[in-house]
This record gives structure tokens, C-alpha cells and sequence, in this order.
């Protein structure tokens, strides 16, 4: 193949195959309702500060994407010249290399990020200090150090080693990585950041027992995590494979909602769980990631000009400016599948529980936690949302009341 056409030939077929990846997994589920009056459920001030708040938090995420892709694009154009000096260790060259690109990122978006907790906090979504913060960001930062170094390094040896097959192994690494980390953050990861505590005994913990119980779904351990120390934003979720699968309750979530819209979030979970979400999204990513990993060395072949991808800590940023800019609107994709799961979560709590009545509180109760927009713009929510807006959600409950009156 001419290598004028093979860029966009791979570039057009991981998009191909991720939404092909998208209409083989993704759920069937009723179309949506006629829209509500937003009014009906939110005050004038919610919608205004909440509108404002997502138009702010975009511009703070376009900014960082510019600031890192330009950080990431200098890199690729001019590798430093130490990147050069391998001598015999280019695998620990490389290792550092990528670090030290993570940790540069983290640096240069740090005031992005900075910028962005100002505003959570001007809408009251921010309750940990300063001191807490710099600890939140210097565990993030060193993970993301080390996971970089190891990413690095793996992708010199498959380019020593494979040449330009070296994509095959990288999606290999990247499935591998995944399903890992699924299954081990719940027990490694997460606790380096907040506390997880069973659900104690009483009216709850059996409430959502005997749910899981109709379900028929096993959900290993129920923990209420400490949420609160950083935020009085509201959530839930389910997370780990077989011995560390759990579902998560925001303690924030425990203290602010009603009981009958705590049971129903736990069933919505419950139905992530009863349709395997989780091992179908590992799943996704085993579809999409040859394609996109191809997509990506053939995108940092192109960066690298006429001399081609070397095998050594030089191809680390060009492979880094890759990845970025591949995975971002692989991202945007996917979001497709997600948005449908959640939408068959929602169906499942209500057939689990038959309260469409507390969907609608809840809906309008977490809206107003998490200051979230429950209208965003069309192009939003396709984009960038993986969970359906509010309102949506709330139409689609009040289609079910009203069937269920008829």
C-alpha cells in the first residue's frame, strides 16, 4: 500500500470498526419519549448556574487538550537530544522518557486543573482543603509517572522487536492493561484515595440485598466510600471483575437522598451488573483496540517524516501525540455504547423496582447535587457525555408512569 494512503485508509477503519464495536454491543432500548418542559422539574436558577457551570468546565477542557497536544506536538517535532544518547539502556531511556513526558503534562495542565477546582468550588461542589488537594495530585501524578514508564518502555521493546508489527502487541498490552486494571484498582488503586466501608447492617444493606437477590446477580460487597472529604457532588458505581467486584455508594448519596432514591440507584447498579456492563465494555475495548493502535503507529510514522519510526526513547513523544489524538475521538464513540447501557440500567431499575415516581426525584435530586446541566446542547451530550442527560432520563420515567397507569 502506498504510504500516502495508508494513513487515512487505517485512520477511517479504527473509526469503522469502533462504531461497528458500538452496534454490535450496544443495546436495544425503547426510543426516546417527547421531551420535557425543563421548568417543570428545575428552577430558573439551577438551569442558569448549571448551563454556565458546563459552558466553564468546557472551556477549561479545550483548553487543557490545546495546552498538552502543543506540549505533546513541540515533542514529537523536536525529540530532546538525550532521548538520542540510549547507549546501551534504551529501554530504561525510554522508560524515563516516559515519565518524564506524564509528569511534564501534568505540570503544564496543572493550572488548567487548578483553574477548574476554583469553579467547582465557586458552585459549591468543592469540600477538601488545599493540603488535601497537592496529595490527590502528587498519587495521581506518580501512577500516572509509572504507568507511563512502563508504557514506554514496552513500546520500544515491541519496536526492537517487531518493527512495524509493533502495534499488535501494543493492542495486546492495552486489553491486557485493561482488564488488569479493572479488576485490580477497586483493591489497589482506589484506596490510596478515600476509605471504603461495608454497608452496616440495617434497613439499607438489606433492602439492597434483597434486591440483588431478585435480580439474580451476585454483587460481592456493598461499601459506602468517603466522597464527602473532597466534594458534596453524588454518585454510585460499579467497579471490579470476579473477587473484587463491589458496588459503591457515595456517602454523600447515603446522607442527602431519600431511602426509596438510594434503592433506586442501587438497582439501577444492580443492572449494570445483572448485563455484565463491565466485562462488555472490556470487551468493546478488545474490538476497538487493534484498529486503534494501528491508527496510532501509523499516525506517529507519519510525525517520525521520510526516516521512519526509530526503534528507540526518540519514538516515545511522536508515539504519545499519536495516542492522544486517536484515542480522543475513539472516546467520543464509544461514548455511543455507554450512553445506551446507562439508558438499559435505568429500564432495569425501574422493572427491578417499579418507582418510576423516586427516578424523577432522583434525577432532579442528583441534577441539583452535582450542579450538572440537565439539558445540555445535542453536540454535547453526543460527544463527550457517557450517561444520558437528566431530562431525558426523566422523560423516559414519566413514559413509564404513564404506561403503567394505563
Amino acid at each position: 500500500m502506498r504510504r500516502s494512503l495508508r494513513l487515512p485508509i487505517v485512520l477511517v477503519a479504527a473509526f469503522v470498526v469502533a462504531e461497528a464495536g458500538v452496534l454490535v454491543l450496544r443495546p436495544e432500548v425503547a426510543p426516546s419519549p417527547p421531551p420535557v418542559d425543563p421548568q417543570s422539574y428545575f428552577s430558573s436558577d439551577h438551569l442558569r448556574v448549571a448551563e454556565d457551570y458546563r459552558e466553564s468546565r468546557l472551556e477549561l477542557y479545550g483548553l487543557r487538550m490545546v495546552v498538552e497536544v502543543g506540549v505533546l506536538a513541540v515533542l514529537a517535532a523536536r525529540p530532546p537530544r538525550l532521548l538520542s544518547r540510549a547507549g546501551g539502556r534504551p529501554l530504561l531511556l525510554a522508560a524515563g522518557a516516559g515519565a518524564g513526558i506524564s509528569l511534564l503534562l501534568g505540570a503544564v495542565s496543572l493550572p488548567v486543573r487548578i483553574a477548574a477546582r476554583e469553579r467547582a468550588k465557586d458552585v459549591g461542589l468543592v469540600t477538601q482543603d488545599w493540603i488535601g488537594y497537592a496529595g490527590d495530585v502528587a498519587r495521581t501524578e506518580l501512577i500516572g509517572a509509572l504507568t507511563a514508564a512502563a508504557g514506554a518502555a514496552l513500546l520500544i521493546l515491541a519496536l526492537r522487536r517487531l518493527g512495524r508489527r509493533w502495534w499488535m502487541a501494543g493492542a495486546g498490552v492495552i486489553v491486557a492493561y485493561g482488564i488488569a486494571l479493572t479488576y485490580l484498582a477497586p483493591v489497589v488503586l482506589e484506596p490510596l484515595f478515600n476509605d471504603f466501608e461495608p454497608l452496616p447492617r440495617g434497613p439499607l444493606r438489606a433492602d439492597v440485598l434483597a434486591l440483588a437477590e431478585r435480580a439474580g446477580v451476585e454483587v460481592g460487597e456493598v461499601y459506602a466510600v468517603d466522597a464527602s472529604r473532597r466534594t458534596t457532588a453524588a454518585n454510585a458505581y460499579v467497579a471490579g471483575l470476579g473477587a473484587t467486584k463491589r458496588v459503591v455508594l457515595y456517602d454523600t448519596l447515603l446522607r442527602d437522598f431519600e431511602p426509596d432514591e438510594v434503592r433506586l440507584i442501587v438497582a439501577h447498579e444492580l443492572g449494570h451488573v445483572r448485563h455484565r456492563d463491565l466485562p462488555n465494555g472490556l470487551l468493546y475495548l478488545a474490538i476497538v483496540a487493534p484498529a486503534g493502535v494501528l491508527a496510532a503507529a501509523a499516525l506517529a510514522e507519519a510525525f517520525a517524516g521520510r526516516r521512519g519510526l526509530e526503534p528507540g526513547p526518540r519514538a516515545v513523544p511522536a508515539v504519545a501525540l499519536a495516542a492522544v489524538l486517536v484515542a480522543t475521538p475513539l472516546t467520543m464513540v464509544s461514548n455511543q455504547l455507554s450512553r445506551a447501557v446507562e439508558r438499559r440500567a435505568d429500564a432495569y431499575s425501574l422493572e427491578l423496582t417499579g418507582d418510576s415516581a423516586s427516578l424523577i426525584a432522583m434525577q432532579r435530586r442528583l441534577s441539583v447535587s452535582n450542579v450538572s446541566d440537565p439539558a445540555p446542547p445535542r453536540w454535547v451530550t453526543f460527544l463527550l457525555s457517557t450517561h444520558p442527560p437528566a431530562l431525558e432520563r426523566i422523560a423516559r420515567a414519566e413514559a413509564a408512569r404513564a404506561a403503567a397507569r394505563r
